[in-house]
């Protein structure tokens, strides 16, 4: 039998605590061993995170290995894998991924201190990004949310579906296997049971579940 692991990264001024709810349910549906990595996210450069998952996915024993990842982290985990070719297949879900910038980041990117508020890493991605678009060998799935709830409101005007915090369009990533918008929050996904499992059915079949 096949041991498989999905390797679970955090999102902005999170620890990867948040995630444990989302790692026990992709545990008990994806039927497989899921672990978190935990990143400093308002310390270091996008560079220095990116080579700590890549050092953290390549020390697990493991014949499958996948990636499911919040916000920030979906970036980590996209950065890790156009860089590497090495590891053991799988896929990745990314969830509420500001692939496209970030219309709210770039709000409080003109705050006084908002680089410090939003770090290094994410100001590079987010604030100056080009248009991102996937061209690797692993199968990507992406879930954006359409329940405008959060605080990312407050510092601009997100005006299209949006989770609160990332609009669904800067959710996009061209070269994606899938893409679905489920009615949560962006911080509501950490959390909601749908979410976990659709992201359950794309790391097991590459395709989100539709009725």
């Amino acid at each position: 039998m096949l041991r498989s692991t999905v390797i679970l990264v955090h999102g902005l001024w999170m620890s990867g605590f948040e995630l444990s709810l989302l790692r026990r349910r992709i545990e008990s549906q994806a039927r497989c061993r899921a672990v978190q990595f935990s990143y400093p996210t308002l310390k270091g450069a996008m560079a220095d995170h990116v080579r700590a998952l890549i050092e953290f996915a390549r020390a697990q024993e493991t014949d499958e290995l996948h990636f499911l990842g919040h916000s920030l982290g979906s970036l980590v985990i996209l950065r890790a894998l156009e860089l590497t070719d090495d590891l053991p297949p799988g896929r990745a879900v990314l969830l509420g991924p500001p692939c496209q910038g970030s219309l709210a980041a770039q709000g409080v990117a003109r705050l006084p201190f908002g680089r410090a508020i939003l770090g290094a890493a994410l100001h590079e991605e987010c604030i100056h990004c080009v248009s991102r678009e996937w061209s690797g060998r692993r199968d990507i799935g992406v879930v954006a949310g359409s329940m405008g709830v959060g605080l990312g409101r407050l510092f601009a005007p997100l005006t299209m579906d949006h989770d609160g915090t990332v609009t669904v369009a800067e959710t996009m990533l061209p070269g994606a296997k899938d893409h679905i918008v489920l009615h949560t929050s962006h911080t509501a996904m950490l959390f909601s049971a749908e979410v976990a499992e659709q992201a359950a059915a794309f790391l097991q079949t590459g395709v989100f579940v539709r009725s």
